[in-house]
């Protein structure tokens, strides 16, 4: 296995003021990280590739869309710059030195209809995701999509619809992540979702069901961890834990003791389980 650090914990300020953290998680064991793409300037993007490969830290980039872009979007004009926003997150993803961009783009994060998706939205998903394919694949990037819950996401909010979804893009380049925190809340079992999911699974974040030390809540770890060992996987397991420095993430009382408290225990919990 490799396992990761997802860089959220410590908020959306995603620049080199985090060079330090990223020393402590070398330090304490991990593999590699995930590093949020919400600056889409390619240019930025160099001098963390540089330090990342001076400490030995693999990498993965994680990008989302807020209601600025959304790729369902009635308004054209819109759905079009949400695709180059995207590809301008594969070029970041590219000089970052990942070979995986993951996260529900599909989709603009908690926006709402206030009715189910349409067939008319899921097929401007699977087109603009098509060519979001082809161009992320000619760039040796794939895409890993993630579902959310059905509070952050109408498009896809379980592995049957994201399965599906896959399925219709119909493209090698494209392919699924596994947040353990959205399928805690929307799958009967998490066993059962990895291993319909094993066909395109190409990335998991490990999130407690309150977002902070693994092994600590309410999660089914030994139906995850079985089911991973089904499917022989052995990609990585990347820690995604949330705090008040993610507003977004409703997070208003303290849930560890410390990053680093939190880190240590969530690795040790996965080395000795997973």
């Amino acid at each position: 296995m490799t396992y990761g650090m997802n860089l959220l914990l410590w908020g959306t300020e995603i620049n080199e003021s985090l060079f330090p953290v990223l020393e402590q998680i070398k330090a304490m064991g991990f593999d590699g990280v995930e590093v949020p793409i919400f600056d889409t300037n390619p240019e930025n993007w160099y001098a963390w590739r540089k330090k990342l490969d001076e400490l030995g830290l693999k990498r993965i980039a994680v990008t989302i869309c807020g209601a600025d872009f959304n790729q369902i979007s009635p308004d054209e004009s819109m759905r079009k710059a949400t695709l180059e926003r995207n590809k301008r997150a594969v070029d970041c993803a590219m000089i970052l030195g990942a070979d995986l961009l993951t996260g529900p783009y599909h989709s603009a994060l908690c926006h709402f209809t206030g009715k189910p998706a349409t067939q008319q939205e899921w097929d401007w998903a699977v087109e603009n995701l098509r060519e979001l394919s082809q161009y992320a694949d000619d760039m040796g990037i794939t895409l890993g999509l993630e579902y959310l819950n059905r509070f952050e996401s109408y498009l896809v909010s379980s592995a049957d619809e994201l399965l599906k979804l896959i399925e219709d893009v119909n493209h090698p380049a494209c392919k699924i992540m596994f947040d353990t925190f959205h399928a805690n809340i929307e799958e009967k079992s998490l066993g059962d979702a990895i291993r319909k999911l094993a066909k395109h699974l190409v990335h998991v974040q490990v999130s407690e069901n309150d977002r902070s030390t693994v092994g600590k809540g309410n999660v089914n770890w030994d139906d995850v961890f079985k089911a991973l060992k089904d499917i022989n996987y052995d990609g990585w397991l990347s820690i995604e834990a949330f705090s008040e420095k993610l507003a977004v993430a409703n997070i208003w009382r303290k849930m560890f003791d410390s990053e680093e408290q939190l880190m240590k225990e969530s690795l040790a919990f996965l080395k000795n389980h997973a």
